[in-house]
């Protein structure tokens, strides 16, 4: 925020000299008004901030229809009803586990260095160093990391392990992880006041390992313990393509959530009006434009590079795949998005494109199944972003944004303790979410909770569970209800009388 300036009468009044008749009035009044403008100037520069920041959250929030649209056609037409509505229930049990509980866990300081205690429910909110604005953007940071989990359980998971692991989730798994590199308590975080790991903490600025990595291995752990999708591989083990039933949804899912990640990215700065250099053109508002940049050009290269990739190995021109690829592009330049140069970050894109498709082929080889490519995706991707932070973060940004002398990038001379804290981040974020998200639909699985039976798989859950299809079909006879044997209606024409 911007400093109040400070105007004393008794210094200001023997610059009047002598002739003056009453400097002592004169200098109070000017004085007065110094201190009016002032305070003008600093009630507006709170308001600018706290504007920018609920406009980012506005645009993570958006992100939650990006998600759904993106999850619903990446299903089968069969199971879309069902997917829309676990997004719609990631933002909404989201919402009040975090007001509950999460954004206490993950921000309630003072505190200790794993996790938070002040702040449930929002007591003590606003105060100096919380507003509700802060908790509105790290809500939506919260559900998008639900979010990306449920697209790995896609197809074939009851409906209450969804309102489980969501609730568990954005309350408790999340929040810790977002306490320790976020936070100014946190033992591993950047921004912590005290002793910094190796020195300069954990440089994961918008989420590629605090987000994607959490929501990636949940993912994981959830589609492992689950099993594939009936008919994802044959008997041989050959895997079978179960393709979603609408690119077109992908497509503008894919593109909402291109919109959505200008408030992630950018956003994730919580203010605009910082000076770095004061009367300078050069500020954080130039940071954020940099950081925009940055994001577009790492997904960018990582669609290009998907394209031309997945063309050499299967002969097609793939459109789900490139929207896959620019997402993982956009996962990956996440953690260094603000602290990298432009050029760095086409690296960045080149490389998750490289590492998505590898993971896909080692999904396959393994016969484990993802319907949203979400282990693969936000969390091999996501780890390949805090490694590229940690071997490109410049000197410069890193102080402009954390402070003068720390430790930046490998490749750019900063030497290897960023390098370090960045690769315990990823084993930690591993160790912890998988011994929590991995128990959790363990018990869920041998309580019968978790995978709904075959028959309903086969039919569909839109049918079995939700009532109906999220499409208007109607039945040829009564006699194929059973069979689920539909088709879709087509228009007839009419006569209009005028």
């Amino acid at each position: 925020m911007a400093s109040v300036a400070s105007c004393s009468a008794v210094q200001l009044a023997p610059l009047f000299g002598p002739n003056a008749t009453d400097a002592t009035a004169a200098a109070t009044y000017i004085c007065d008004q110094l201190t009016s403008v002032s305070g003008r100037l600093s009630d507006t520069s709170y308001a600018v901030d706290t504007t920018y920041l609920l406009f980012s959250a506005y645009l993570v929030f958006s992100m939650q229809l990006g998600f759904a649209m993106l999850c619903a056609g990446s299903v089968r037409a069969k199971n879309t009803m069902n997917i829309m509505l676990t997004n719609v229930l990631d933002a909404a049990a989201g919402g009040l586990f975090y007001y509950l509980f999460g954004f206490a866990f993950a921000f309630g300081s003072p505190s200790n260095g794993f996790i938070g205690h002040h702040f449930f429910g929002l007591k003590k909110v606003p105060s100096p160093s919380i507003d509700y604005s802060n908790f509105l953007y790290q809500w939506a940071f919260a559900i998008a990391a639900a979010g990306i989990t449920s697209g790995s359980i896609a197809e074939r998971t009851q409906f209450v392990a969804y309102l489980i692991y969501s609730a568990f989730l954005t309350g408790f798994v999340y929040p810790v992880v977002s306490h320790w590199f976020w936070s100014t308590d946190g033992w591993a975080s950047a921004f912590n006041s005290g002793d910094l790991l190796f020195g300069s903490g954990v440089i994961d600025f918008a989420g590629s390992g605090v987000v994607h990595m959490v929501g990636g291995i949940a993912g994981l752990w959830g589609a492992l313990i689950e099993g594939p999708r009936i008919g994802r591989f044959d008997h041989s083990g050959r895997a079978v393509a179960l393709r979603g039933h609408s690119a077109s949804l992908v497509v503008l899912g894919t593109f909402l959530l291109w919109f959505g990640w200008y408030g992630f990215n950018p956003g994730s700065f919580n203010k605009i009006l910082v000076a770095y250099d004061s009367g300078s053109y050069y500020g954080q508002w130039s940071a954020v434009g940099r950081t925009a940049v940055t994001t577009t050009l790492a997904g960018c290269t990582a669609a290009l590079t998907t394209l031309f990739g997945k063309r050499l190995l299967s002969g097609h021109w793939n459109v789900t795949d490139v929207c896959n690829g620019l997402l993982g592009g956009f996962a990956a330049i996440t953690a260094g998005c603000s602290v990298v140069e432009p050029w760095a970050a086409i690296i960045c894109g080149f490389v998750a494109a490289v590492v998505l498709i590898s993971c896909n082929k080692l999904a396959e080889m393994v016969r484990y199944d993802d319907p949203l490519e979400v282990a693969q995706l936000h969390g091999g991707c996501g780890a390949w972003g805090v490694i590229f932070t940690a071997l490109f973060a410049t000197k410069d940004y890193v102080a402009q944004i954390y402070g003068a002398g720390r430790p930046y990038g490998l490749f750019m001379g900063g030497g290897g303790k960023l390098l370090a804290a960045h690769v315990i981040q990823i084993l930690v974020i591993t160790g912890w979410v998988s011994a929590t998200m991995g128990p959790l639909f363990f018990v869920l699985h041998k309580l019968k909770l978790l995978r709904i039976s075959a028959e309903d798989e086969m039919a569909g859950m839109d049918l079995t569970r939700h009532g109906g299809f999220a499409y208007v079909y109607h039945e040829e006879d009564e006699s194929e209800k059973n069979g689920i044997q539909l088709r879709k209606v087509e228009p007839t024409s009419t006569t209009l009388n005028i």
